[in-house]
């Protein structure tokens, strides 16, 4: 059992599996930073300060006024955080366009990397069957 764990693991496709997810982690952060650092600030920028994040409406509790999301959670309150909705909603759009873009990127320089060959010239043609008999009968008569 040990020797066919051994060999499953060495197989490519799970060390490829393994490398894949390790990337995308890397590649996770990186994209959460590009939404909430840059893109999020843009898009509250555009809307006139709008931060979604902080939307909610509070189901049961009590909550003083202007309070943040966390800080209604922190009281107890039972909130309706529609606000984090669509923040998660707006991150996967992002997230979703970017791994389309690098898919896309990807395709390319693979299909630059495998660039077809000129197709090669024909070899020439050679004499016809009835050329070939014409010749021999030819040959034959001399």
């Amino acid at each position: 059992m040990l020797k066919e764990f051994r060999d499953f693991i060495a197989k490519g496709n799970v060390m490829d599996l393994a490398v894949g997810i390790i990337i995308g982690a890397a590649f996770t952060a990186i994209v959460s930073s590009l939404v909430s650092d840059l893109i999020n600030p843009i898009i509250g920028l555009i809307l006139g300060g709008v931060d979604f994040t902080n939307m909610y409406v509070v189901l049961k509790g009590t909550v003083p006024a202007g309070s943040s999301l966390s800080a209604a959670r922190d009281a107890g309150a039972a909130v309706f955080a529609y606000g984090s909705f669509i923040t998660a909603v707006i991150n996967f759009l992002i997230i979703a366009f970017v791994v389309f873009m690098l898919v896309k990127g990807v395709n390319a320089i693979k299909n630059a990397a495998e660039k077809k060959e000129p197709p090669k010239p024909a070899a020439p043609k050679g004499p016809s069957e009835i050329d070939v008999l014409l010749q021999i009968r030819d040959a034959l008569q001399k």
